[in-house]
């Protein structure tokens, strides 16, 4: 492993040279994703051109915490952007003018959409790229917001699961508390397994073996998959034939 987060680096390195950015933004949530993605980021770039930021959404405290914990271990900036107050006038507009109130799911995919505006707009004024913080495991099975936390400029650790995440972020020194996290989108209606309906160790089987032994499991992982097709492809486009 401490061959390959070699190699990670030495990418992450080339790829800003080459797009001629000034450094990375990274969204900093608090946990074993974001935490790694700014140790790899630090280590390519040097912590004087890595900016994180924290975007309190309605969402649950010791996150922030958790946060500003990451940004001091590595030593890199971090802007807190709250937009609690933004979400609630969004959603209530929205509602007003569909009089009807937005289900759970609708609401909560507006969070992680606002939080990549914001990523957007700081990298654009400063003339950094946005670093992607999804893994393997969530991109297998959807577990993402389309325009929202899947979109970015690059990703180091999209083809990595969740265990090889935690075990990267290890070896980088990403702080324990960080490390032993229950898997949380800080996004309400309980942890990531508990919305998916799985566990990211199976997840992790399905996706090295093709199955898992539990079969409502494995049904599942299979269905999450196949509905969340749209989100790891290109928007699909009619090609003319004039």
């Amino acid at each position: 492993m401490e061959n390959e987060i070699n190699f990670i680096i030495e990418w992450i390195k080339n790829y800003v040279k080459n797009s001629g950015a000034k450094g990375v933004v990274i969204g900093n949530s608090g946990g074993k994703d974001s935490a790694t993605v700014i140790a790899l980021c630090v280590k390519a770039l040097g912590k004087d051109n890595v900016l994180t930021v924290a975007m309190p959404c309605s969402s649950i405290p010791k996150d922030l915490e958790d946060a500003k914990l990451v940004a001091s271990t590595f030593g890199v900036e971090m802007l807190t952007v709250n937009l609690s107050s933004v979400y609630k006038e969004l959603s209530l507009a929205i509602e007003n003018e569909i009089n009807n109130n937005l289900v759970p799911l609708v609401s909560i995919n507006i969070r992680p959409r606002l939080r990549m505006i914001t990523l957007y707009t700081i990298a654009q004024q400063y003339g950094y790229l946005v670093a992607g913080t999804g893994n393997a495991c969530e991109s297998f099975v959807g577990y993402t917001t389309k325009w929202g936390d899947n979109a970015c400029d690059f990703n180091p650790i999209s083809e990595f699961t969740v265990s090889e995440v935690l075990e990267i972020g290890k070896v980088l020194g990403v702080p324990s508390e960080i490390i032993n996290k229950s898997p949380n989108d800080g996004l309400g209606m309980g942890t990531d397994e508990e919305k998916l309906g799985v566990t990211y160790k199976e997840i992790e089987e399905y996706i090295a073996t093709g199955k898992v032994p539990n079969k409502a499991s494995m049904e599942k992982i299979e269905k999450l998959h196949q509905q969340s097709e749209h989100k790891r492809n290109q928007i699909p486009v009619y090609h003319r034939t004039l």
